[in-house]
Order: C-alpha cells, then structure tokens, then sequence
C-alpha cells in the first residue's frame, strides 16, 4: 500500500466524539515504552505525525488519522508504565475499554510488544482481554533493529512457546523496525488486504 496522504483529524477521551465516517479502522496499542508512535511514523513514511517523546507516555488520547482518505489509524495510550496518577491510569483504562467494546468500525487492534523482553504479564493479560472480548488483533514486535540476526529468531521463538502455553495457537505477528523500517510494508499490505474485504462486504 502506498502512502498517499496521512491527516490528523481529533484528539479525545470520549468514544462518543470519534468521528462518525464509516471508514475501517485499526487500533495500535501498547506498553507505554514500546516505540508506538515512532513506528506509526516509520509506517506513514512521516517523521512527527504521531508525537515521540523521550519520556513514555505521551500518548494520552484517542488519536486518529485519516489515512489515504478511507481508513483511520488510530492511535491509543499505552499501558503499564506512563508516568501518571492513578486516577489517571484509571481514566485511560476506562475509555480504551469503552473504545474497544463500543467502536464499530473497528476491524482489527495492532499490539505492539517489544521484541527484547520476555513476555510480559500486562501484555499477555491484554490480549487474553481482547480475546475475551472477540476484538480481533495482530501482534507487532517492535525494535527488531535492537537484536542481532541470530538472537532475534530465538526471543521470537521463546514468545511464541509462552503463548503457546496459554493459547491454542500464535495469534498472527509481524516483526518491524521502526528505524530500518523492517516489516512496515507487510503491516500495510495486510491492512490493504483487510480494507478490500471490508469494502467488498458493504457493497
């Protein structure tokens, strides 16, 4: 999928003010220090159209952008280690949650997980969460430039056997780099893939 024009169109805590347009739309989420708004940008081809900040957590809203004039991109807070009260964490939880649950035109989330850590149990929680909840999703491992060719099979080998313990099978994953751009033109082709069907389906 080729790139042609990538717009912000609003920023907000309620699922009620999304926008109304009946585009496809997918979710990327994440631990608050996963790369996210640095592989969104690798994605768009764009260097600040999602914020990157040094400090994780950034990220506070429901953000989305209108992607080739069909499809949003939507850009969610991230979890687990945002430098926020607890009140607040409670408020990004409550509206990711409502978001999850009430957003039709969601078609898929995009999970975003550091491919140099162990599995970690907020991450596994989360998309047992979305399981429950039959939000379809993809996992995306992120900063696969940070590992050498022969330890980066081997850290996706031992998350998959964790998964494994728990699940039937792999949920689909992509391996990206934000700086390499490793693995963005297969995220898009698959999401290019994902928005023939849904537009094929509402003819």
């Amino acid at each position: 999928m080729k790139i042609s024009s990538a717009d912000f169109i609003i920023s907000n805590s309620d699922v009620a003010k999304c926008p109304n347009n009946p585009f496809p739309e997918y979710a990327f989420i994440g631990r608050s220090n996963v790369g996210k708004s640095s592989l969104i940008n690798a994605l768009m081809s764009r260097k600040s159209l999602a914020k990157t900040s040094g400090r994780p957590g950034k990220t506070q809203l429901i953000n989305h952008f209108l992607i080739n004039k069909n499809w949003f991109l939507v850009d969610l807070p991230g979890y687990g280690y945002a430098r926020t009260s607890k009140s607040t964490k409670k408020t990004f939880q409550k509206f990711i949650t409502n978001y999850f649950k009430q957003r039709t035109q969601l078609v898929s989330a995009f999970v975003l997980v550091d491919c140099r850590h162990e599995p970690q149990k907020i991450d596994l929680a989360f998309m047992e969460w979305l399981a429950t909840n039959s939000v379809p999703f993809f996992i995306i491992f992120t900063k696969a430039d940070k590992l050498t060719p022969n330890t980066l099979p081997k850290h996706i080998e031992n998350y998959k056997n964790k998964m494994l313990e728990f699940w039937e099978e792999m949920p689909p994953y992509f391996i990206t780099s934000s700086s390499s751009k490793q693995g963005c033109d297969e995220v898009l082709t698959h999401i290019d893939q994902l928005n023939q069907e849904f537009y094929k389906n509402i003819k």
